[in-house]
Parts: structure tokens; sequence; C-alpha cells
């Protein structure tokens, strides 16, 4: 052991110059080719700036961090590769397989990084769907990532061709393994395909308890935020097999009020849906293009009843009801306009009383005197 110790002082003491210059002249290079390119960096974000395209920006943005890991990680595998060499005298070839793999890493994550930036700009600076949009860039980041992968295991010496034919076998036993995970995941490339919703709609389910709005659509599941703040998630697959209704996409939304008025205001029901009827069609938050009906409808049992048929022009929640108090309460002005009112429940009951005089029924007093005493009977209805 005291031998060997002595032997490798030896060697550092004989080739510690080498070594060490070569890393701080290694170190020296990277920090001067850093500080040029932040230079460059800072320049070119000067002219992006002026320019009134976004992709420039996207390009440069997406390029600075891989590049500037590229100028210290590369030569900083240099220096471990002349260090190393010095030291076993031999050349270390899996040092260079590193540095391929580091390469590859660079070039997927600056890709990675081109789509992030990318969908930003897109869903920025136009209209275009947000869900078919992240759709698209998950796609597209799950192609890089294969492609990627495969150049990595190519480069570390794998058959692609006999990994592609276990790729094969092996996807068809997870496949079978898997088959709820694939049918989610098929359910969601359907979501974003068909877009029967996207993110922020709310949405609802008259099959199943599911209502409220959609938070996230992801490649298992979607989250959606029922009215009472709490979150509900959904795996995708249920949507292939369920019917769902998107009130958020409505156009209008629909006011159906039935008013009952008194049997004594007959003769003033026609004056009353007429001038209701007028007041609705000319009412600002009424959709004057869609359907409006006013008309009497049924005889009830304590009121004649007519209906108000209308579609708002604002689809918001709390601006409908504001809406549909103001066209009641309106309606309702109408009808004490007239001398009118709303009718009330209530029954009637008829009373009739009927006499019946049978045979008289003869009794004796206290002093032994007959009476004839009249019996009848009182029924009523």
């Amino acid at each position: 052991m005291k031998a060997f110790y002595e032997h490798f002082n030896t060697f550092l003491a004989n080739h510690s110059y080498n070594w060490a210059t070569d890393l701080l002249t290694i170190a020296a290079f990277s920090f001067f080719v850093w500080l040029i390119w932040r230079f460059v960096y800072a320049r070119l974000m000067k002219v992006a700036e002026k320019t009134s395209l976004r992709w420039d920006d996207v390009i440069i943005h997406a390029v600075q961090a891989p590049i500037s890991t590229l100028i210290w990680c590369w030569p900083m595998l240099m220096g471990i590769s002349v260090l190393l060499e010095d030291l076993f005298d031999r050349s270390i070839s899996w040092l260079y397989t590193i540095q391929g793999l580091l390469g590859i890493s660079l070039v997927v994550w600056t890709l990675f990084r081109l789509v992030r930036y990318s969908e930003d700009v897109i869903l920025e600076n136009s209209k275009r769907d947000e869900t078919t949009v992240q759709a698209l860039s998950k796609v597209v980041r799950i192609v890089i990532f294969i492609i990627g992968a495969m150049t990595i295991l190519q480069t570390l010496g794998l058959s692609l061709s006999g990994l592609l034919t276990f790729g094969g076998v092996g996807g068809l036993i997870a496949g079978l393994a898997a088959k709820d995970l694939l049918s989610n995941f098929f359910g969601g490339m359907m979501i974003y395909l068909d877009r029967p919703f996207k993110v922020n709609d709310w949405i609802r389910s008259p099959d199943r308890s599911i209502e409220g709005t959609v938070e996230k659509i992801g490649w298992r599941m979607t989250v959606i935020r029922t009215f009472d703040r709490r979150p509900l998630y959904v795996p995708n697959a249920i949507f292939s097999n369920i019917v769902v209704e998107n009130p958020s996409r409505m156009l209008n939304r629909q006011i159906y009020e039935t008013i009952g008025l008194r049997y004594q205001d007959a003769n003033k029901v026609n004056d009353i849906i007429k001038e209701v009827r007028d007041m609705v069609t000319n009412h600002p938050g009424i959709d004057e293009r869609q359907t409006v009906i006013v008309n009497f409808d049924t005889f009830g049992d304590s009121s004649l009843n007519f209906f108000i048929y209308a579609l708002t022009k604002t689809v918001a929640w709390v601006r409908f009801h504001e809406v549909k108090q103001d066209v009641l309460l309106k309606a309702l002005d109408i009808v004490h306009k007239h001398g009118a009112d709303v009718a009330l429940p209530a029954q009637a009951l008829h009373m009739q009383s009927h006499l019946n005089y049978p045979s008289p029924e003869t009794t004796q007093n206290s002093d032994g005197d007959t009476t004839e005493k009249p019996k009848f009977s009182i029924k009523m209805k």
C-alpha cells in the first residue's frame, strides 16, 4: 500500500502542471465565450424588441438557456477527458458518448422550449381555441421526446430494429394490461379533436352528476370545478359514453313564465296580453330576432293563465336574472294598471239544506197528554 501511494504522488508531481494548465485554459476559454454570448444575446434581444414579429423573440428565448448550458458543460467534459487521459495515459471513450448524449439532450430541450414559447405566442396573438393549441403542443412534445429517446438509445449502441420488434410485442402486452389507461388517453384525444368543450367552459351531463367549469383537460382525466368549488376528476373515457351539455355556447337564455289572472278580470285579459306582448317585444334586454310569444294559455282551477316566452340577448347568469326580473315586474304593473290582479289559489264551498218532514211522532208529557212532534233532518253538501 505504501508503495502505491508513493507511485501515485510521483505521478501527480510529474503530470500536475500539464493537466492543471489545461483545465485553467479550458475554464478561462469557457468564461470568455460565455461573456461573448451574453453580449450577443443582449444585442439580439434589443433588435428583437424593435420588430413587430414575436417569433424572433421566441427563437432567442428558446436557445438562450441551452446555449449557456452548452458553453459551460461541453468544455467541462473536455477538461474531465483531458484529466482522465492524462492520469491513465489512455483514451476515455465513454466521455465522448456522454458528450453526444449532452448534445442530443440540449437539442431536445431547445425544441421543447421552442414549442412552449410558440404556444404562448399563438394563444396571445390569435383567437384560436386554447384546448386545440395545447393538444397539438402536447403531441409535438411527445414526438420530439420519442425521437430524442430513440436517438439516445442508438447512441448508446442499442439496435433500433430489435428495439422496435420488442416494442411491438411489449406494446401489445402493455395495451392489454392498461386498457383503461389507453381508453382514457384516446378519450382525451377525442375531446381535443371533436372539441365538445374547452377550458373555462361550463358543462353538465344529464346522464351523470357532472356539472361545473372545466379547469384542465389532461391526457387521462378532465378536472371540473363544481359550483360549490369542489374539484371533480372525470376520466376521459367517460365522455365517449355520456351526453354532455355545454351551456357556455348558448346564444340566448330563455324566459318562460305563466301568470294567472282572476276569473272576475276575464273582460280585461285581452287588453292585458296585448300590452304585455308590446312591452316584451320592445324590451332592450330581449332579442327581438327570436320568437316572442305572449298568449292566453289555459283555464286554471282558480285563474286565467297566460304565458310569456322570450329569449334574452345576454347569456350571463346574473344579467339574465336582472332582465327576467324587469320583464315580470313590468308585466305585473300592466296587470295592475288595468284594474286586474294576479289570482290566488282559492276554493268555493257551496252548502245546501234539505228539510224533510216525516210522519208526526206522538209523545206523552208529564200530565198524561199526548202531543205530535214533527221529525226533520238537515243534510249539507
